[in-house]
Parts: C-alpha cells; structure tokens; sequence
C-alpha cells in the first residue's frame, strides 16, 4: 500500500495544479486583457477559501458517516470538525478530496468575467461550498448506502460528473441570469487576450486531469493496477477524440478549426470521460469523447441565441460535457468496469441509463435552486455587479487597482511598484536626442 499512498500524493497534488495555475491560466487567457487578474485571482482565492473550510466542515459533511448510514443529503458537519478524531494517514484522502471542492467552486468563475464584484465572489465560494458542494459530494462520493446519487438511486459517477461539472455549470448558468450581459455584449467583440496562455492552461488541465480520474480508483478486490490502467487509457483517448470532435463541428458551422476551439475540446473530453473512466471500456471512451466534443462545439454557440452572456462558456461546456458523460454511462458501461454494470449497448437494458438520467436531474435541480437563493441573498445584499463604469474602464483597476500588461512606462507614477523607478531610470534615453534605440 505504500506505493498507493504515493500515487494519491503525486494525485492530489496534480489536482491542485489544474486550479493554480492551470484554469487560472485557461480562463486568463480567455479573459480581456483588462480583466485577466482579476479572473486570475477567483481561482487562487477560490483555493484559499474552500481548502481552508474543507478541514473545517466540508470532510465531516461529506465523509462522517459509516457506510450503512450516513445521511441522505449529507452528514454531520461537526463529527469530525477540524479533522477531530481522523487519523494522520487519512489526510491524504482529505486533501485529495479538498483539491476537487477547489475546482468545483473556480470552475464557476469563467462564467462571471469582467463583472462580478470580488467581494461578493468572497462571499459567495464558502456560502456555495457549505450549501451546495458539500453535500452534493456527499451524495455523490461518499459511498453510504443512505447517499441519494450513489446510493438510494444506483447512479454511477466515477469521478465527479455531477458533483463537479454538472454542479459548477448549473451554478454558473444561476448567477449568469442574475448578473446580466456584459456592458456591449454581444455587439462587440470580446475575444480572448492571449489564447497562448489558454492552450498552456488547456495542456496542463489535460495533465493534471490524470490525477483527477485516475486517483479517484475504487480502492477494493479489484486489480487495482488494472483498474488505473482501464481510467488513464480511457481519459487519454476521450480527449484525443473530443479535441476532433469539436474541430469538425467547428469547421462545418464557421469554417476554421481553431486553437480556442482545441482548447475548448480538451477540457470537454475530460469532463465528459470524468464520470465514465471506470464504468467503460476504450470503445465507449472514444464514443462518448468524440460525442461530447462535437455536442459542446455545438451549444457553446446557443447563449448567443438565447441571450444567455456566459464569458468563457463554462455552461456549455462543462454542464453540457458533465450531462453527456453521466448519462452515457447508461449506453456505453460494461460489467467489467468500477460499477459492474452492463449499459444499453452492453445487453444491460434500461436500467443503468433511467439512474443515470435520475442522478443528473437531482444534481440540476439541487444546485440550481440553492445557488439561486446564494445569489439572490447576495445581490439583494451586498450587491453581485461592479459599477457600469468600472467594468468598462476594466475589473483589474476598479477591484485591485492593478493591470497586468504595463503599457506605459514611459510615463511616471507615483504609485506603489516599480513603474515610477522604471521611468525614472530611463529618463535620459528619452530626452537625449540621437541616442541609440
């Protein structure tokens, strides 16, 4: 087991890079240069935030409870409150499963650029983590009997379909209809600043998703070597096909593929595989990430239709991805799989594909109204928006009183960091005429 312990270290810390730095990255590079901090900065204190209150309550609500009982939608929060009475060894689970309510909760951010107020943002991770994340892991990945996913249903979700993807693209559709369209959307373009940054942030995603699939194994009689091998070729090829699939959708609607539309792919093979990288086999992987790749090409482009002002696309790619990886669990999973489960393609009938369906609608509904009720105590509160005119003149001046591409500095300034210094020290080259460039 001591080689186990090793992987889940090596997992978790792979999990952790694909919130900081990799969809810090992803979503930066997708953002307007004059907000690319900020939307940097919800991810970094999106991880501050909900680790620090994971060990505070968020293992006890998720993971209290024996395997015959421990709560339908979730367990006591204060039975293991600041990991009281769990031991040393088991810190790792604990920090494995913090690394997946981190992401969850910076997913949402893509959502939201340029307009969200920073405070409210502060406001809303832990409120959302406590009331919607927490339990949904618990009816997810708990594994009592009693959970309401995974249990009372039967539905299957390896790694987090519903609890992550579908819960996070659920929960940034929710606060888009509350914050409203961005100032000029759609009449101006918003295109990404530096769709180098994306791709980085695309590739170290795809990386770090290895730890996020393959150490989330089923740890039991199974061949344990088997089973990480059956979940990383799995993860592998969906994406190899995703990435392919959205490229044909993309060249068939607008006649380029582009680097934004391979970067967008990547990610919505792995969510779609997340769910599915145990229950299917190599066939059923390339299927559902050849099928999710083409489907979110496809509704990435609806919220132009529907007047629906989601930055970065995190409803269609990771709602739409998480809902086609869950329920096609119920077509392509076999009995060889983590769940011992033959789908519909399999002779397994309907059975698996009705929990599946089940599952996902009680994960919609579940975050959709709760985080609708965050953002309304929120908005009606503190406020959820920055000023019209801050948001024009950008999010990182008005809420951090930063840019990240300094511009000018040529010119002095009296304010804190190294710009005044800089101008200072090349004065005379400017004023010295003739001097060589």
């Amino acid at each position: 087991m001591d080689g186990y312990y090793a992987f889940m270290l090596i997992a978790t810390a792979l999990v952790l890079m694909m919130t900081v730095p990799a969809l810090a990255l992803f979503y930066g590079g997708m953002s307007r240069s004059k907000s690319v901090l900020n939307m940097m900065m919800m991810s970094y204190v999106a991880a501050a935030i909900v680790g620090i209150l994971y060990v505070a309550v968020g293992w006890s609500m998720g993971w209290s409870g024996d395997i015959e009982s421990g709560g339908t939608f979730f367990a006591n929060p204060f039975d293991l409150f600041w990991l009281k009475d769990v031991t040393t060894d088991t810190y790792i689970f604990v920090m494995f499963q913090m690394t997946f309510a981190i992401i969850t909760a910076a997913l949402i951010s893509g959502a939201v650029a340029d307009r969200m107020k920073f405070s409210a943002w502060l406001l809303f991770v832990p409120l959302w983590s406590l009331i919607v994340y927490f339990p949904l892991a618990h009816m997810v990945f708990s594994c009592t009997a009693d959970s309401l996913i995974c249990g009372r249903i039967g539905a299957q979700d390896y790694a987090g379909g519903t609890a992550v993807h579908i819960n996070a693209g659920v929960a940034a559709l929710v606060l888009v209809l509350f914050l409203g369209k961005r100032v000029g959307w759609p009449r101006d373009k918003m295109r990404p600043h530096n769709l180098t940054l994306t791709m980085l942030g695309a590739g170290l995603l795809w990386f770090g998703w290895y730890g996020f699939n393959v150490g989330s194994i089923v740890v039991g009689d199974q061949d344990i070597a088997s089973e990480m091998g059956r979940t990383f070729a799995n993860t592998t090829l969906a994406t190899m096909a995703a990435i392919l699939g959205w490229l044909l959708i993309e060249r068939l609607m607008h006649g380029k593929a582009t680097s934004l539309g391979a970067a967008s792919g990547i990610v919505a093979g792995l969510v779609a595989i997340t769910p599915a990288a145990g229950a299917v086999d190599i066939e059923g992987a390339v299927a559902i990430g050849a099928i999710a790749g083409a489907v979110c090409a496809w509704a990435v482009g609806l919220k132009f239709k529907f007047g629906l002002d989601d930055s970065l696309d995190v409803v269609g790619v990771h709602l739409v991805g998480g809902i086609v990886g869950t329920v096609l669990i119920g077509v392509f999973s076999t009995s060889d799989g983590a769940g011992g489960v033959d789908g519909l393609l399999y002779g397994g009938g309907a059975d698996s594909l009705v929990d599946q369906v089940l599952g996902v609608l009680v994960a919609v509904a579940y975050s959709g109204i709760l985080t609708a009720v965050i953002a309304a105590a929120i908005k009606y509160t503190l406020g959820l928006r920055i000023h019209e005119d801050d948001e024009v003149g950008g999010i990182d001046l008005a809420e951090h009183g930063e840019s990240a591409y300094d511009l000018h500095q040529g010119s002095f300034s009296s304010g804190a960091g190294t710009t005044g210094v800089l101008a200072k020290s090349t004065a005379p080259l400017h004023k010295t005429e003739g001097a060589e460039a």
